[in-house]
């Protein structure tokens, strides 16, 4: 059990400070990340950012990841998953007006939370990227495929808890993965925080300018 996403950061920073990464850049994926991710970057001495990624449903059945948008280089670029276009009997093509309402949505958010600052560059770098948890995994696997097209020369997932199949189910993507707990049977992510209220924009848009500081 954690005490709250901040002390869980405090304990992943560790462990991840372990592996030596050369060049890290931290990535949040906001929000819930965001405060995890903080006591990371400042244990590595890195860059914070937010990797900006919206999951487009399936039309009737939006829970069912079809794919994602994902922000690269200041726009966004559509990562599908071929299985489930596939099953669906659908196209990227179908998913345009998704598309389109997702980009608003990532372009709002671009603004409101880094404050007009720009993303901070990848290429060549490793790219660590947090979140608070991982439950199903599906908008992350999104967010990773996208993450390949911003050309990091690495990337490490660090968690404080996730359940050990779905981890493996992303080795693919990822494979250095650090995770602090892998309880079973594993429930909801905020059941291993005491405290885990919810990250409202603001507090993003702070701990975003205190790391830019």
């Amino acid at each position: 059990m954690f005490r709250d996403r901040t002390e869980a950061g405090e304990r992943l920073a560790e462990a991840v400070a372990a592996l030596g990464l050369a060049e890290p850049v931290v990535l949040a994926l906001p929000r819930g990340g965001v405060p995890v991710a903080l006591p990371v970057a400042r244990r590595l001495g890195a860059p914070l950012d937010i990797l900006l990624v919206r999951k487009i449903g399936l039309p009737g059945n939006p829970e069912l990841a079809a794919g994602a948008l994902v922000e690269a280089g200041g726009g966004t670029e559509a990562v599908f998953n071929p299985e489930v276009l596939a099953w669906s009997g659908m196209t990227e093509a179908d998913f345009a007006a998704a598309r389109a309402a997702k980009a608003a949505e990532i372009a709002a958010r671009r603004a409101q939370w880094r404050g007009g600052r720009p993303p901070a560059p990848l290429t060549g770098r490793t790219a660590v990227v947090v979140d608070d948890g991982v439950a199903t995994g599906a908008t992350l696997r999104a967010a990773l495929r996208g993450l390949v097209r911003l050309g990091p020369a690495a990337a490490v997932l660090a968690v404080p808890v996730a359940p050990a199949p779905v981890l493996e189910a992303l080795r693919p993507l990822v494979p250095r993965i650090v995770c602090l707990e892998m309880p079973e049977p594993f429930g909801a992510v905020g059941q291993h925080f005491a405290d885990f209220a919810q990250v409202e924009d603001a507090e993003v848009a702070r701990l975003l300018s205190a790391a830019a500081r």
